[in-house]
């Protein structure tokens, strides 16, 4: 007979919607003989592989190929057009290279703990590194979005003060502050975790897992900080922004001819604006939930079957939806912004063109058609559904559109 206890024992990538296996014990077992030691890791992480590593590493897949594309077509657009080079897109660059991080770094290390749970082989360095990344973009793109807002929020409500605001200068300096913070704020969390090895009563190197490692209440007081910091407050102020944006809007509506043209612009760009925000806040609300939820439970220590069961469906709708925010912004642009369709395609349109010409033609007669290809599509073929689409969205004059 033999009795052991292994206590609270933490397999959990909480913060990123991982779906390694969840085992929080104070085992007690009678035990009829002897068991190997890979009996005894079964027994206590639970199977290497997640059974969800397929479907899921499916959806990922698609997420991943989405999100890359999307983010490098935003980030090349802005950089190559001089137009689009303005300080709201510079704050939706910075967006997207947040995203690009994640998806690039965070998400091959999440399907390699799909597929192998534990032993975790990349040493403490890689751990350190994989938490530190998903806490400095999560902090990264919620701060990101909230400069936009208050942008947005300047520009429609007290345009006289955005002279100063709306400067490429200046939106390069507030980037550059919110990434300091989001480095500087991701310190403590990445600092309580590390490789964590079960001692079975040795330690046992094949049980090696990234995990939690310090003072659990130190990690419950600064999952309930990072979270009112940097989701509820953020969250209730850009709601406050676009409240009062709707409101200021709404009083323009009996203008002369010309404001009308510039406040339908403005109307354009703040609704995509917010659109971008609510699914933001939409995709990142599980997440914060899924780490309340679980710094709840282990401070309690109330693991029932039921909660458990509730954990681990916030734990899978959560790591979904984190990762799909990294790829839903441009698609947004591309529906929502007349100017980011017409450069998407003057990009594709003469890359497609300069290596037809190539191939036909001699250097002589190769033109730059680019923009010309961009306003072609603008005006036939299945461009016509984004027309009329643009019509219902109260779309920008040329010559004002500022996304």
């Amino acid at each position: 007979m033999e009795k052991y206890y292994l206590d609270s024992l933490y397999n959990i990538s909480e913060q990123h919607g991982m779906f390694c296996n969840i085992t929080l014990l104070n085992v007690t077992g009678n035990n009829t003989g002897p068991k190997s030691i890979e009996d005894r890791l079964l027994e206590v992480l639970g199977p290497k592989r997640s059974p969800v590593f397929l479907p899921i590493s499916l959806v990922y897949l698609l997420i991943f190929l989405l999100g890359v594309s999307g983010n490098l077509l935003t980030c090349t657009v802005i950089s190559k057009h001089k137009k689009m080079c303005t300080p709201t897109n510079l704050y939706l660059f910075s967006l997207a290279v947040s995203d690009l991080l994640v998806l690039f770094f965070g998400m091959p290390l999440e399907i390699y703990d799909l597929w192998q749970n534990y032993p975790f082989p990349f040493g403490e360095g890689v751990c350190y590194f994989k938490i530190f990344l998903f806490e400095t973009v999560c902090y990264a793109s919620i701060l990101n979005v909230t400069v936009l807002s208050v942008e947005r929020y300047i520009a429609v409500v007290h345009p006289l003060k955005i002279s100063y605001v709306a400067t490429n200068k200046h939106a390069k300096r507030v980037i550059s502050a919110v990434w300091v913070v989001s480095l500087v704020c991701a310190i403590p969390n990445t600092s309580l975790h590390g490789i964590y090895y079960l001692n079975l009563p040795e330690k046992v190197a094949e049980s090696a897992i990234c995990s939690l490692i310090g003072s659990l209440w130190i990690y419950n007081l600064v999952i309930l900080i990072t979270t009112a910091c940097f989701y509820i407050v953020p969250v209730t102020v850009i709601s406050g922004l676009y409240l009062g944006i709707g409101i200021k809007l709404g009083r323009e509506r009996h203008l002369s001819r010309g404001t009308m043209r510039k406040n339908l612009c403005r109307r354009q760009v703040t609704k995509m604006l917010a659109v971008v925000v609510l699914v933001f806040a939409i995709c990142w609300a599980p997440f914060h939930i899924d780490r309340l939820l679980w710094s709840c439970i282990m401070q309690w220590s109330v693991w029932t079957d039921l909660n458990q069961a509730v954990y681990l469906c916030v734990h899978l709708l959560s790591g979904i939806l984190f990762y799909l925010s990294s790829a839903v912004n441009p698609v947004i642009y591309n529906l929502l912004s007349t100017r980011f369709r017409e450069c998407f395609w003057d990009l594709v349109c003469t890359h497609t063109e300069d290596t037809t010409a190539g191939k036909d033609s001699t250097p002589s007669d190769i033109q730059p058609t680019g923009h010309n290809c961009g306003k072609h599509w603008s005006q036939h073929g299945p461009a016509s559904l984004w027309n009329a689409f643009d019509t219902l969205w109260s779309p920008c004059p040329d010559e004002l559109k500022l996304f």
